[in-house]
C-alpha cells in the first residue's frame, strides 16, 4: 500500500513543480510593477488579458505573453526588425505536445530529434509559430500574426 501511495505522490509533485514555473500575466505584472504602471490604461487591460497590440514595447509584450521561445532578425532598407516566435509542437493528429521551445523541457518525455525533424511517439511532430510578433526598428510592435 505504501508503494501505491508513493507512486501517486511523485507525479503530483512533479506537476506542482512544473506548474510553479508557468508564469501568468498577473505574476509577470507583480514582478515588473514599474513597467506595468508606465502603460496606458488600454494597454494595461490588454496585458491583464494576456493580449498584445501594435505599438506595444518589448517589455509590455513580455508582461502580456512572456519571453519569446526564440528570436530572429529581419533586415531590410528600413532597418533591423526583431521577430519574436512563440512556438507550438503538435503530434500527427494535431494534438498539442508542447507550447514553447521544447529544449527547455528536454528529459521530461518530450519530442526527440532525428535528422533535423522533431519526433514524438515515433511520428514527426509539426512545429509552428502560434504567435509571431514583428517589431519595428524602434522596438515597438509593428504586427502580430496569430494562428487560429
Amino acid at each position: 500500500m505504501k508503494i501505491a501511495a508513493a507512486s501517486l505522490v511523485a507525479p503530483l509533485a512533479l506537476c506542482a513543480v512544473l506548474l510553479v514555473g508557468c508564469a501568468s500575466p498577473e505574476s509577470r505584472i507583480k514582478d515588473s510593477p514599474g513597467v506595468f504602471s508606465s502603460l496606458t490604461p488600454e494597454q494595461q487591460d490588454l496585458v491583464k488579458q494576456g493580449k498584445v497590440a501594435p505599438g506595444f514595447s518589448m517589455d509590455a509584450v513580455k508582461l502580456a505573453i512572456g519571453d519569446p521561445d526564440h528570436v530572429t532578425v529581419h533586415t531590410d532598407q528600413t532597418g533591423q526588425h526583431q521577430i519574436w516566435h512563440y512556438v507550438t509542437y503538435e503530434d500527427y493528429n494535431g494534438g498539442v505536445i508542447y507550447v514553447g521551445y521544447w529544449h527547455r523541457y528536454r528529459g521530461w518525455g518530450g519530442p526527440y530529434w532525428a535528422g533535423g525533424i522533431p519526433y514524438y511517439d515515433g511520428y514527426p511532430a509539426r512545429v509552428h509559430d502560434r504567435i509571431r510578433i514583428v517589431f519595428k526598428p524602434d522596438n515597438t510592435v509593428a504586427s502580430i500574426e496569430e494562428e487560429k
